[in-house]
């Protein structure tokens, strides 16, 4: 099944980084930023240390992109807020 830009998923396939992850499948650009940046979302981060500060660092996680998961990342802003 092809995924088609919509409300819960929208790939951007002429933006200069595309696609920003290694991943199969349609990459979901809907989170490009991550809301989930300040939370455990989930995905597979690394914590690196860069100028002396502890950084969450996604290069290697695509959770949010992958479009199954919109309910999820959903659900982990709904949990995030309260």
């Amino acid at each position: 099944m092809e995924n088609k830009n919509s409300s819960r998923f929208f790939a951007n396939k002429e933006c200069e980084y595309y696609p920003c992850h290694k991943m199969k499948g349609d990459l979901n650009c809907l989170f490009c930023y991550c809301p989930l940046y300040d939370t455990d979302c989930g995905g597979n981060y690394k914590l690196i240390e860069k100028d002396g500060k502890t950084i969450k660092s996604c290069i290697d996680c695509a959770f949010p992109h992958i479009a199954s998961n919109y309910d999820l990342v959903m659900e982990r802003l709904r949990l995030a807020k309260r």
